[in-house]
C-alpha cells in the first residue's frame, strides 16, 4: 500500500473547507453590499481591523476601521454595481461606508433606546426602513429618507452639530447624519473582542436595506423620547461632558 505523498488527505480535506467557507463568506459580503448600492445608497471603502487597530497608517486612529480609505470619500461613494464589485474584490477586508443626506439620513441612537423605539413604533403601525445594529458600540442605526436639498443652503446644518454637548438636552444621545457624514454599512467588522481576528461582522442588518426609507420626521419623536429615558436611567454612568460616549 502506498503512502500519500504531500499533505495528508485530512489536511487537504480541510484546507479545501476552508477556501469553500471563505469564497461563501466573499461573495456574501459581496451581496450586501450590491443590495445596499441597488437600494440607492452610496457607498465608499472604508478601513478595516488590524488586530486591536486600524489598517490605516494614523498612529493612534481614533476611529479604527470606522472611517473611509480616501479623503475624497464623499465623491467617490457611489451606487454603481461595478464599481462597487471593484472596490470589494481589491480590497476584500475593507469596510464600506455610506455618505449620508443624498439619498438618505441615519438617525443614530443608544443600541437599548433604539430596540425601545422600534417597538413602540412596530406596536404603532408606524413604517420604519432600513436598521442596522452596531453592538459593539452599543448603537441602533435608522435609516431614512433625507430631509432633501433646500432652495436656501443656509437652510443646512452639518452633521456635527447634532453631536455637541449642547444639544443633549433636546435630543439626548442621538446623532443626526445627514449631509457631510457617513456611516458604516453591513458587513462590517470593528477591531476588539467582537471584530478582531473574525470572520463574523460586528455591524449587522437588524432590517435591509429593502425596506423603503421613510420620512426622518415620522420617527424622530419616539427616537428622542426613548434616548430621553435612557439618558435618565443611565445619567449617571458617564461624567458630564464626554460625549460622544465610547
Amino acid at each position: 500500500m502506498k503512502r500519500e505523498r504531500g499533505l495528508p488527505r485530512w489536511m487537504r480535506s480541510r484546507a479545501a473547507r476552508r477556501a469553500a467557507g471563505a469564497d461563501a463568506a466573499a461573495r456574501a459580503r459581496e451581496d450586501l453590499l450590491l443590495a445596499a448600492a441597488a437600494a440607492g445608497l452610496p457607498l465608499a471603502p472604508a478601513a478595516h481591523p488590524d488586530g486591536y487597530g486600524c489598517s490605516c497608517e494614523r498612529i493612534g486612529c481614533p476611529t479604527p476601521a470606522r472611517h473611509p480609505l480616501s479623503p475624497a470619500w464623499q465623491t467617490q461613494a457611489g451606487t454603481d454595481s461595478g464599481r462597487v464589485l471593484h472596490w470589494s474584490r481589491a480590497e476584500p477586508e475593507a469596510n464600506f461606508v455610506t455618505a449620508t443626506g443624498r439619498v438618505h439620513d441615519v438617525l443614530d441612537v443608544p443600541l437599548a433606546a433604539g430596540r425601545a423605539a422600534l417597538e413602540r413604533l412596530t406596536a404603532a403601525g408606524v413604517e420604519v426602513g432600513p436598521v442596522a445594529l452596531v453592538e459593539q458600540d452599543e448603537r441602533m442605526l435608522f435609516f431614512t429618507a433625507t430631509r432633501g436639498t433646500p432652495d436656501d443652503e443656509d437652510e443646512w446644518w452639518p452633521c456635527e452639530l447634532d453631536c455637541h454637548p449642547e444639544t443633549m438636552a433636546e435630543h439626548p444621545g442621538l446623532r443626526w447624519h445627514c449631509r457631510g457624514s457617513y456611516v458604516l454599512v453591513p458587513p462590517a467588522r470593528l477591531p476588539g473582542p467582537i471584530g478582531a481576528g473574525s470572520a463574523a461582522p460586528a455591524v449587522t442588518w437588524l432590517r435591509g436595506p429593502e425596506y423603503p426609507l421613510p420620512d426622518p420626521l415620522s420617527l424622530l419623536g419616539t427616537l428622542t423620547d426613548a434616548c430621553a429615558a435612557h439618558a435618565e436611567q443611565h445619567r449617571d454612568d458617564h461624567p458630564a461632558g464626554a460625549w460622544p460616549v465610547r
